[in-house]
């Protein structure tokens, strides 16, 4: 079943999600005061990829409710490598105060060792970075800026069976144009807006404790000019009214059910390093995902841990559009990931 957002309020006036499904835009309207959790509970994000499959560069901020989250990462593809620098605060809380909708305004960040700002006004968002001793020498500063919006967004909204208090409110759009640039040290690499994209996850909510989630994200420009791109993934809640999953032409959204991240496995556990398939349940989409770089990060504290797995590689299969046309693609960049959280 794929049910359609209509137009409304988020959450009732006891916290509950008023509608569970999915949209092209943001249908619903996000108001914290309306929130029936403890503040432990919400988080808050506006993630940030930029690339254009040699290299890419991630910017998080994040409220995740007794911690706020700050990092950059940077991605070589050409040189299989990463490095994520982060930075930790304590009980945020809210204080942040993150935009209540994608469409605009502006979530910033500072202290001594960071300053990270996403600027959003009149469909032009840029990034602004610099931080000391990213690498443990030398300091990352980044000026980017991303225009041309997808006229199609990939937006859900899902409860979560354990909580009828909790839910999950997320965006994600894709294949924005890029252009800017990022030095570390002496090092600069600039993007060129002919073949650079953008990508937004914007995410609102309250989450149960425990999570397993699968995503994957590819943006990329053919060399015609136009740009596919795809939103896919499960595990965020209870998508039974509706999926994320989508395929993008150019900005424009065509509908997937159900997908399946086939990850291989080795002695019981997951080897991320083999190639992976990603199918739907309707046999409109096959991707074959070859891995190259894995982006590993792992905490346990107790109560509180994660492990991520993020995996950069590239994309080939088929999808079948909306309108029945069979779309080939092959050697599209982009990442797909396992994350588990206790969180």
């Amino acid at each position: 079943m794929q049910n359609k957002l209509t137009k409304g309020r988020l959450l009732d006036d006891e916290g509950r999600l008023l509608q569970a499904g999915y949209s092209t835009f943001l249908a619903r309207r996000y108001d914290r005061k309306y929130i029936a959790a403890s503040k432990w509970r919400i988080k808050e994000w506006d993630y940030y990829i930029v690339s254009d499959g040699k290299k890419s560069i991630a910017f998080t901020i994040s409220d995740i409710g007794y911690i706020g989250l700050m990092s950059v990462s940077v991605i070589d593809l050409e040189k299989p490598s990463y490095r994520t620098t982060s930075k930790i605060t304590l009980f945020p809380f809210g204080k942040y105060s993150f935009p209540t909708t994608y469409e605009d305004g502006d979530i910033c960040y500072s202290s001594k060792a960071l300053k990270l700002c996403f600027r959003n006004k009149n469909g032009e968002r840029k990034i602004e970075c610099e931080y000391a001793k990213w690498d443990g020498k030398s300091t990352l500063k980044a000026q980017i800026k991303l225009t041309e919006p997808p006229r199609d967004a990939m937006v859900i909204a899902t409860p979560f069976k354990e909580n009828e208090r909790a839910f999950y409110y997320n965006a994600k759009l894709n294949c924005m144009r890029a252009q800017g640039y990022f030095e570390i040290g002496d090092a600069r690499y600039d993007f060129d807006p002919s073949s650079a994209l953008g990508t937004l996850d914007w995410g609102r909510g309250v989450w149960t404790y425990k999570n397993i989630w699968y995503w994957g994200s590819m943006q990329w420009r053919l060399k015609n000019g136009h740009t596919i791109g795809f939103n896919l993934g499960y595990g965020f809640g209870d998508t039974s009214q509706a999926s994320e999953n989508m395929f993008f032409t150019d900005g424009i959204a065509h509908k997937l059910g159900t997908v399946v991240f086939d990850i291989p496995q080795r002695d019981g556990k997951d080897d991320f390093m083999k190639e992976w398939v990603i199918r739907d349940d309707e046999d409109r989409l096959f991707v074959r995902f070859r891995p190259v770089v894995d982006r590993y990060d792992a905490v346990n504290a107790g109560l509180v841990a994660t492990c991520q797995h993020q995996v950069f590689g590239e994309f080939g299969g088929y999808v079948r559009l909306d309108d029945g046309t069979l779309l080939e693609f092959d050697s599209c960049r982009g990442f797909a990931e396992k994350v588990v959280n206790k969180w």
